[in-house]
């Protein structure tokens, strides 16, 4: 789990329950995508205001390249 800390003490991470975020202070916390199998089965994943990811044979490669896409391209961008 990566947690970025900004100058100003504001955290920006990709919400899981690995940790309570919540002792961290008061959390804003927003979709930034979601997986969803298509007629045939295969899955994607589609990030809010980007990218649709896929088609993957399995949930769990969707899942693992949302992440993926979210955390070079949203996390890691949270500093600049």
């Amino acid at each position: 789990m990566d947690l970025i800390v900004r100058p100003d003490g504001e955290v920006t991470t990709l919400y899981t329950e690995l940790l309570d975020l919540a002792v961290l202070g008061a959390l804003n916390i927003s979709r930034a995508s979601h997986v969803e199998p298509d007629d045939s089965g295969q899955w994607f994943a589609q990030i809010i205001d980007g990218p649709r990811l896929g088609p993957f044979p399995k949930r769990s490669e969707a899942l693992a390249a949302e992440v993926a896409w979210l955390t070079e391209h949203r996390l890691q961008n949270s500093t600049h």
